[in-house]
């Protein structure tokens, strides 16, 4: 094989840090339809697989190493920081349990679409459906926090950043559309328009702002996440590995998962710009996981993983509904629940928005509940799918 064009650590994660910046500029600058559709995550993969397959940079480097180590345990903690618990129940109510259905469809359905295509999937492609599940659970931080704690592949990470994207495309216009059966549901759910109008009210009285973002705040969040991350490692390296999901970096990440949780409950959840910060890290390391995926492997595995997701989705589904009749819950409340789950918080407060501009505070909230359960749920499909691995 020839040797790629930039090699050297410095112009690699150049490469990296300029397509993760190029997509945002161009959403934002160019306002492009295209991007309502396709999200700039799928370039910020597909652009740097192109790259290492292509000669550009190489399929393996010091950084793709480093951003494992350092980053992704860093903005892992800085993503829970924001988590609210107490909140969002006293918000949403049994919406919670209705989201945490729809959680237990993802983990359980799972292993169902890995086991209806495992055949025509690579050995180890349990462990897309597992970091799959951790985005369709959380967020595109827990997709890559379990891709990272399973030693995901960048293919089978690649096919789970497909099928998120792909299913998504289909799922979000449901979602939104929901709301013009607003009526015949909540007859089938048995809710009350008294409980719709009391969860809006809460959900007006709301607070969510934060002070302005000085550079102290950046210190403070380094340091938190760089602890975190070092504590992580301490533990993690003396704890007995449990075959064949739970290794020395599967600790990791739960570690850093539980650290970040309990963080939120102190005062550290205060601190401005934690999400933003979190979120400028996931796309490098999004774009990082695309420049180790082999391109051959993406193309002839796509539909496979497609058609077990596609089945996946629909159990999800089903156990959405299946807990909104028994908790009684309207359409908005599961809309938003099925939205923080599959989509995260880039899609659940646009789900909110068209169903009513009030819940869009909660939506964000159960977003980040998603992201707290996000890595166990993850692992914990990424499990069941082992059992049914070729």
């Amino acid at each position: 094989m020839n040797t790629p064009l930039l090699t050297s650590p410095a112009t690699v994660l150049a490469v990296l840090a300029i397509t993760a910046a190029t997509f945002f500029w161009l959403e934002k600058k160019t306002r492009w339809k295209l991007f309502e559709y396709v999200p700039p995550l799928l370039f910020i993969y597909l652009l740097p697989v192109a790259f290492s397959n292509g000669g550009v940079i190489p399929t393996k480097s010091p950084v793709y190493t480093q951003l494992s180590e350092l980053a992704l345990p860093m903005f892992l903690t800085l993503l829970l920081l924001n988590v609210d618990v107490a909140a969002t129940f006293r918000v949403m109510g049994k919406g919670v349990f209705v989201m945490l259905a729809g959680t237990l469809g993802v983990i359980i359905g799972a292993p169902i679409g890995y086991a209806l295509v495992s055949g025509q999937l690579g050995p180890e492609a349990w462990k897309g459906f597992g970091a799959l599940a951790g985005s369709w659970i959380g967020g595109t931080g827990n997709m890559a926090g379990v891709a990272e704690g399973l030693g995901t592949s960048g293919t089978d990470f690649g096919l789970a950043v497909i099928a998120d994207n792909g299913i998504y495309l289909i799922w979000l216009p449901i979602l939104l559309s929901s709301k013009n059966i607003a009526d015949r549901f909540h007859r089938f759910t048995g809710v009350s328009e008294e409980r719709v109008h009391q969860m809006k009210a809460a959900a007006e009285s709301l607070q969510t702002e934060k002070e302005p973002l000085a550079m102290r705040h950046l210190v403070y969040l380094l340091a938190i996440g760089f602890a975190a991350t070092a504590l992580s490692e301490l533990i993690a390296a003396v704890l007995p590995p449990i075959e064949p999901v739970v290794s020395e970096r599967t600790y990791r990440i739960l570690l850093v998962t539980t650290f970040g949780l309990l963080l939120s409950t102190t005062r550290a959840r205060k601190i401005p710009g934690s999400q933003e910060l979190a979120m400028a890290l996931i796309y490098l390391f999004v774009a990082n996981m695309g420049a180790k995926a082999s391109l051959e492997g993406l193309a002839g595995q796509a539909p496979w993983f497609l058609l077990g997701a596609g089945v996946w989705i629909l159990i999800h589904g089903a156990f959405l509904l299946l807990a909104a009749r028994i908790f009684k819950v309207d359409v908005h409340t599961a809309a938003i629940a099925s939205a923080a789950n599959i989509g995260g918080a880039a899609s659940a407060p646009v789900v909110a928005a068209c169903h009513d501009e009030r819940l869009v505070p909660v939506s964000i909230l159960m977003a980040m509940m998603g992201y707290a359960v996000g890595n166990y749920g993850g692992f914990a499909a990424a499990y069941l799918c082992s059992l049914f691995a070729p």
